[in-house]
């Protein structure tokens, strides 16, 4: 049932464009899945299909349970538009049916092509891959299949609870990324992707989701090269009876003692889970299963358990945010370190800044490019120092910044409009990423020299004034940060 992408006349099929959707006259992409026949829309030279669904929807007897396959269908469906993100307060178009990905391939163009598959970040408890900001279509004119990837968040994708244990553990998110890598290996050639070249890619919480993806079995063969964007590599997962004590005081808060929990309505759900997020930012996050999850990611890569493949990892120069203050405060708080000390030129509020971005990512990203290169797997890493002409006078928090760099979106919310330099070291960083998704070398004639991490802290430093390979700079300061967290 895996045909190649087809092109089907408008003649038959143009009623079920709607309006909005540009399409070329005469024809419209067409992809044949198990789950029935797809037929997407075109913008410029790609092609989408929106709002897949992965896996059956989660909901009722199947809410925190393993995600279920979807049955084979023989059915026409339109693919034209995103459908709902996973259930979260901020976003009131939301709901728990919300297991879907989206596809984004260049149009006319004959595979089978490199695939690469984003997993967005958002804390474990917010966030979409249909934010306009993760749109594929610039990744995939550069001749690559782009998959982004919607699963579950907060109470519904990270409760561990003694009820609930039948089926697995509390990682529900991380059993749905699986699925979706599943569903693209099953898939991804009926849309011109080669299933034994998918690269993964995110930033925060998705980095922190792929790492894990690389220590667990269970999905070792769906990828075959890795991007880690920002990534706090030494963050300490809760055990699962940690995860079950907060479990029960999910449960108590919520205050519907005796209640078969899969029977609540959503609303209860979510205002208990804003209550215990108020106390702990980071309550519903992965934890240590036994099964999906067997160790931190830190301790993972010193033993050598991660997949031994290419891999690009990084961080920005600033990874601070607008909810990142209470991060901030914890970290200068549990540190041993004087910052005054480390950063004798800064002024508090930079301080607070650098030493938070250096012990949560900086120094943690050296540790696991260094762990992994050891392993003898291609290992490169970077830091993001670039900020946009436009908010140099005000730069604000920077984590997450790169994302616009690799997507090239421009004018939606979270991404202003680029300058003519932006556009330039955009289309270089971007360059690096697509060249990695081809080739597991993010190397290429028109782009400066990125070496290897193997056996040094070389990196690619992309800042305002320059793209070049060198020696960390922070080396030092991030030994001593190295050094504390050996105590």
């Amino acid at each position: 049932m895996r045909s190649l992408l087809a092109l089907v006349t408008a003649s038959g099929f143009l009623c079920l464009a709607g309006p909005g959707v540009a399409q070329p006259v005469g024809q419209f992409p067409f992809a044949l899945t198990r789950e029935g026949q797809m037929l997407g829309g075109v913008e410029g030279e790609v092609a989408f299909f929106k709002g897949l669904a992965y896996a059956a929807a989660q909901v009722g007897p199947l809410r925190w349970r393993p995600p279920q396959v979807t049955p084979e269908s023989s059915e026409m469906r339109t693919a034209y538009e995103y459908a709902a993100p996973c259930l979260q307060p901020s976003l009131p178009n939301a709901r728990e049916d919300c297991l879907t990905l989206n596809v984004f391939r260049p149009f006319g163009v004959d595979g089978p092509l490199p695939v690469m598959v984003f997993i967005h970040d958002g804390a474990f408890v917010n966030g979409t891959a249909n934010d306009p900001l993760f749109d594929g279509a610039r990744l995939a004119q550069a001749g690559l299949i782009v998959v982004t990837v919607n699963y579950r968040l907060g109470v519904l994708g990270w409760l561990t609870h003694p009820a609930l244990s039948e089926g697995g553990s509390g990682n529900y998110g991380l059993m749905d990324q699986i699925a979706a890598l599943h569903w693209v290996h099953d898939n991804i050639a009926a849309f011109g992707g080669d299933a034994r070249n998918v690269t993964l890619f995110g930033s925060g919480a998705g980095a922190t989701s792929i790492a894990l993806l690389m220590l667990c079995g269970e999905a070792r063969e769906l990828f075959q090269k890795a991007i880690l964007q920002s990534l706090p590599g030494r963050v300490r997962l809760r055990s699962r009876q940690e995860a079950e004590a907060w479990g029960l005081q999910f449960v108590a808060t919520l205050g519907q003692d005796g209640a078969d929990l899969r029977t609540i309505a959503a609303a209860p759900l979510l205002a208990a889970q804003r209550k215990l997020l108020a106390k702990s930012p980071h309550g519903f996050a992965p934890v240590i299963d036994g099964g999906l999850v067997a160790e931190d990611i830190a301790a993972g890569f010193a033993a050598g358990h991660q997949s031994r493949i290419p891999l690009i990892v990084g961080s920005n120069d600033d990874e601070t945010g607008f909810d990142s203050e209470p991060e901030i405060a914890e970290a200068m708080a549990s540190s041993g370190a004087a910052p005054e000390q480390l950063y004798p030129d800064l002024t508090r509020p930079s301080l607070a800044a650098r030493f938070y971005t250096d012990k949560v990512f900086s120094e943690p990203v050296r540790l696991l490019a260094r762990l992994h290169a050891a392993i003898g797997a291609p290992t490169y890493r970077y830091r993001f120092a670039y900020v946009p002409e436009a908010r140099r006078a005000n730069p604000e928090g920077g984590h997450g910044r790169e994302l616009q760099f690799i997507f090239g979106a421009e004018g939606v919310p979270g991404a202003g409009i680029l300058s003519r330099r932006d556009r330039e070291v955009a289309s270089r960083m971007r360059g690096y990423w697509i060249n990695f998704a081809k080739s597991g070398d993010p190397n290429g004639p028109d782009l400066p020299r990125w070496d290897a991490a193997a056996g040094s802290d070389r990196l690619l430093l992309i800042a305002n004034d320059r793209i070049a390979s060198g020696d960390d700079p922070f080396a030092e300061r991030l030994d001593r940060f190295a050094d504390e967290s050996r105590k």
